[in-house]
């Protein structure tokens, strides 16, 4: 007989990952589920468990039942002080330097691909499995390329360009064939008591999505400045510049005789420039930290697609290689509101290539 394979099921309480496992079940894999306890701000507690998140105690919760009715091992995989240490410390970092963070890329590259995975092979598992939406492929040499999902308005490949080919070898995406509305759907034929329990949208260690307060009472400080117009005018005073972000139009509270947009953050100066919108017209950028999921991609500039920002299109660019994991960006056609500390992922079609920490704008 052969032996089944095991899977470290990451549940997070939520539909996605509740049907993943339902599926992986039916197709004949042995589950041992688990779920992340990240990190809450102290005192919040209470607010976490009402709000819910993927990380939040209500989460645990429902996760913990969703277990139970499987018929499967749970465990809460308490990884908190790597949380803070990996994730929310680089993220209050990014915002006092000036930059605006994506903390979920940060989890996934630290607490997911690296500590859970870790955890999988203590327990002897062959796979982790999630619910994201996302599709995995091994080629005939054995390498294997990650792909968007199917459903364009829920893929989440973007999230997930870190992962390293050790990763994919050993990752379970159930839903990435799949729309969110069919796994709302047959979750619902299946019983699942979650099916339409709503998504999380907010960054999870910020359940009151206030992050601009989450900031000032992390490191609290004083960071009130200026604000100056891009022709070096001085137009007023600003509350505290890690309360602003590239792009940003509503809340500057200065006039001017046409719309102002935020054009760069000056942290060690504290001061914030702003401008008319055809200022934040972007040829290229530069990004570092690069990471490629084969590995490397070589010297030649490469045509490919980049996204920069979770929600955005997918656009036209070529990049070329400056140094080992830096790159240049040059845009087809000039985009709006290049954000450092953002991320940048590479596509080749629906080929996650890669991606990296957007480092500036080149304005």
């Amino acid at each position: 007989m052969k032996e089944k394979k095991r899977v470290l099921m990451a549940l997070s309480g939520g539909v996605d990952s509740a049907l993943a496992a339902h599926l992986l079940l039916e197709q004949g894999y042995e589950l041992i589920g688990a779920t992340i306890r990240g990190w809450t701000p102290p005192g919040w507690e209470e607010l976490t468990a009402e709000t819910g998140g993927c990380c939040s105690l209500s989460s645990v919760e429902d996760a913990r039942r969703i277990a139970f009715k499987l018929g499967i091992p749970y465990y809460v995989f308490n990884f908190s002080e790597a949380f803070e240490a990996e994730v929310v410390r680089p993220f209050v970092d990014a915002y006092f330097n000036g930059q605006t963070p994506n903390p979920c890329i940060l989890c996934n590259r630290h607490i997911r691909f690296g500590l859970l995975y870790h955890k999988a092979k203590e327990l002897q598992a062959d796979y982790v499995a999630t619910g994201h939406y996302a599709r995995i492929q091994e080629d005939e040499q054995g390498f294997y390329h990650l792909f968007r999902g199917v459903d364009p308005k829920k893929d989440q490949s973007y999230m997930l360009y870190t992962a390293t080919q050790e990763n994919l070898a050993m990752t379970l995406y159930p839903l990435g064939e799949m729309t969110k509305e069919q796994t709302r759907k047959l979750a619902e034929q299946k019983g699942i008591e979650v099916f339409n329990k709503p998504d999380s949208q907010d960054i999870c260690f910020i359940p009151d999505g206030e992050t601009s307060g989450f900031l000032q009472g992390y490191r609290p400080g004083q960071y009130e400045g200026d604000i100056y117009h891009v022709s070096g005018a001085k137009l007023g005073k600003h509350q505290g510049y890690h309360r602003y972000t590239i792009g940003q139009r509503q809340g500057l509270g200065v006039s001017w005789s046409k719309p102002l947009y935020v054009l760069d953050i000056l942290p060690y100066e504290k001061r914030i420039i702003v401008g008319e919108k055809e200022y934040l017209q972007h040829d290229e950028l530069r990004a570092d930290q690069v990471h490629w999921i084969s590995g490397s991609m070589g010297n030649e500039a490469l045509r490919c697609q980049v996204k920069i920002r979770y929600a955005a299109e997918a656009i036209p660019a070529t990049l070329f290689v400056e140094v080992k994991d830096t790159v240049r960006v040059k845009f087809e056609k000039p985009v709006f509101a290049v954000t450092p500390g953002q991320t940048v992922v590479f596509y080749l079609g629906d080929e996650v290539l890669g991606g990296g920490r957007i480092l500036n704008n080149n304005r």
